[in-house]
């Protein structure tokens, strides 16, 4: 019994060791990666691009109600992380490991920026890495309101709608600043998954997906039943 324990503990250790090796070079090429996306576009660049679109939203022009569904059905933590979340990455990995997929990834709203302005949608372990490193070097040099303020003016939300005030004219006919709470709703739902869930091509499919915001504002402690149920009866 005891030579089988033994084998069983050296099997692990050298599995944990090829899992510390292999996440070792996938660490390296990620660093080299974001070193030379920066080298590309700098932080002040890239921030400078975004900012320069005539369609711009600042942040004090984006509904309070918006910002609060976006948080809390993307990243709930994400006034109290430092440009990753621990907790959603262990939770993911885990799920990703139990349905052998690679569906869930844990980013942040921060990181989900990074793709944005540096990397692609590709899901790969050296890109991720390379988006943690931007992550931190992003939350270094701008405010939480200012990362959030870049992410809605740089997602894609379906039906060519870049950006925000993209898609509150382009599905409204309204500013950012006009939007009622169930179209904040809506919109904070159609970025997880915009060819799904676009409001020309899937209404049902959004409708379900914007219930979905609206039950995660309500466990994230910002949104009443009450208030629920009068957004639902809509």
């Amino acid at each position: 019994m005891k030579k089988v324990l033994k084998i069983i503990l050296r099997v692990l250790l050298i599995i944990i060791g090829l899992f510390v090796i292999v996440a070792g070079v996938f660490a390296i090429k990620g660093a080299v990666m974001w070193n030379n996306a920066k080298k590309e576009l700098s932080i002040t660049q890239a921030v400078e691009k975004v900012r320069e679109r005539e369609d711009f939203v600042k942040f004090d022009d984006i509904p309070e109600f918006y910002v609060n569904a976006v948080i809390s059905v993307e990243d709930r933590r994400f006034y109290k992380h430092g440009g990753i979340d621990m907790k959603a990455i262990a939770r993911s990995a885990l799920y990703d490991i139990k349905t052998l997929s690679f569906d869930q990834g844990g980013s942040t709203i921060t990181q989900q920026l990074t793709k944005n302005l540096w990397f692609t949608q590709s899901k790969n372990f050296e890109r991720k890495f390379a988006e943690v490193y931007a992550a931190f070097a992003l939350e270094k040099e701008l405010s939480k309101n200012e990362i959030f303020e870049l992410y809605v003016n740089t997602i894609y939300f379906g039906s060519d709608y870049y950006g925000l005030a993209s898609a509150a004219e382009g599905y409204y006919g309204k500013k950012p600043s006009e939007l009622t709470e169930y179209e904040c709703a809506m919109l904070a739902g159609l970025p997880n998954a915009p060819s799904v869930y676009s409001l020309d091509k899937s209404p049902e499919l959004a409708r379900q997906r914007m219930e979905q915001v609206l039950a995660s504002m309500r466990t994230n402690g910002v949104l009443t039943e009450d208030k629920e149920k009068e957004i639902l009866s809509i």
